[in-house]
């Protein structure tokens, strides 16, 4: 035997040698996945949604008048000079109104209206405009007689009332995303810019002073960042309690804190066995000085190592992430577990046999513990697919065996020639 050859079977030896047992985690110190049955009851995927219906208000079949409302008031010969043409107004735009026709007039904090020539005030809170008309035609004509039963005499609104509110989000949109390194596609993790958040005061028009509609004019539904609740704070509430509370939300399926109304939680999902709490009207319709805030949630993360590019990536808020999923994320090829090729980062470009060697890392009553997963099982038993959990580590590995064989093909070069073989 040529002197090249004994050295080719020297090292191969020695590579055996060096590398059977130099896994990271003996198999006699890994678990298999049926030691954790409650890692394969999905909680994300089966969260009840709340009807988002329940976060606006059921609109009037009129509008109904309230204080701070500026109506439109034609009376012949008592507003306005006469031979004069009638004021018409443009509501704006997002108040969905007709034009306005009359000399503006608003509603005091009381309820009630002060027009001219008149005795007294006349009280039209909670009245339509008809109505509201009704009522000043009346005044005018039966009850001081102050102009005649034809004289002309109309109701508009010019400007709805509105509602002072202020809207906080820690939640951060798509392209407010930072990526963690050089971004390169596939397996980069992002990281929330977390340094920044949003406050915006709105002037909610009347009917449209909801919680709904204050999510959708600073950005629509809380994203996948923000935890699954709005928090409405009224003006009751002192900074103590508020500080508490933003801390720690988790209060069950009561809207109030303690019975407080002046801090309401409104959670937009329930996990399975949870319920979600019945919303009165008075929970989501939002008045002067409340604010609503929408909190990012906690970083909810996996690892990567081994053979995977090594990074940190989110763990998705609505939905569950199995461990081939995981490894999906991470750059890595599930097709290992069927013996195709591997892409993984550290393989070899001779190699033959791609890496099976999986392990999530995890810990339990603060201990570690290494669970194995067999990953050609795995393609077809759902029970090998554990689902990931905060913090977990995900390791891909070569077997001793197939470091083995890697090893022989690449010291001896092997290559299969069919055509001589053919010959």
């Amino acid at each position: 035997m040529k002197t090249g050859l004994w050295k080719q079977c020297f090292a191969i030896v020695l590579g055996l040698v060096t590398f059977v047992g130099c896994t990271s985690v003996p198999n006699s110190q890994t678990v298999s996945p049926s030691h954790f049955p409650n890692s394969r009851q999905k909680q994300r995927s089966n969260m009840e949604i709340i009807n988002y219906r329940v976060l606006g208000q059921q609109q009037p079949d009129a509008y109904r008048i309230g204080p701070k409302d500026t109506l439109g008031i034609f009376i012949e010969t008592v507003t306005g000079e006469a031979g004069q043409p009638v004021p018409v107004y443009e509501p704006p735009e997002s108040a969905n109104l007709p034009p306005a026709v009359g000399y503006p007039y608003t509603v005091r904090d009381d309820g009630t209206l002060a027009l001219p020539l008149i005795m007294g005030s006349l009280h039209v809170e909670g009245s339509t405009l008809m109505e509201t008309e009704n009522l000043i035609r009346k005044s005018y004509t039966n009850t001081q007689q102050i102009v005649g039963p034809d004289a002309k005499i109309s109701v508009s609104l010019i400007r709805p009332r509105t509602y002072h509110v202020v809207v906080i989000r820690e939640d951060v949109r798509a392209d407010d995303m930072r990526y963690a390194g050089n971004y390169s596609g596939k397996g980069s993790a992002f990281i929330g810019n977390e340094d920044r958040g949003t406050a915006k005061t709105l002037d909610l028009w009347a009917y449209q002073n909801d919680v709904l509609n204050a999510l959708n004019q600073t950005g629509g539904m809380p994203s996948m960042n923000a935890k699954n609740e709005v928090i409405v704070l009224r003006g009751g509430v002192d900074l103590q309690t508020q500080s508490a509370f933003l801390s720690n939300t988790n209060n069950g399926n009561s809207v109030y804190v303690d019975g407080n109304p002046n801090i309401i939680r409104i959670p937009l999902r329930a996990k399975p066995g949870q319920t979600l709490p019945d919303l009165s009207p008075e929970d989501v319709i939002l008045k002067d000085g409340d604010v609503v805030v929408v909190q990012s949630r906690q970083a909810e993360v996996f690892y990567t190592g081994g053979l995977l590019q090594g990074g940190m990536y989110p763990i998705p808020r609505d939905f569950d992430l199995d461990v081939f999923g995981a490894m999906s994320m991470a750059g890595g090829s599930v097709a290992v577990a069927a013996g195709g090729s591997s892409t993984v980062r550290g393989a070899s470009i001779g190699s033959i046999i791609p890496p099976t060697r999986l392990l999530v890392i995890r810990e339990v009553n603060g201990y570690q513990r290494a669970i194995r997963i067999d990953m050609k099982r795995a393609m077809t038993d759902p029970t090998e697919r554990i689902l990931i959990q905060p913090n977990d580590l995900i390791v891909l590995e070569y077997t001793p065996a197939e470091v083995a064989i890697n090893l022989f093909m690449s010291t001896f070069s092997l290559r299969l020639d069919l055509q001589s073989l053919w010959n």
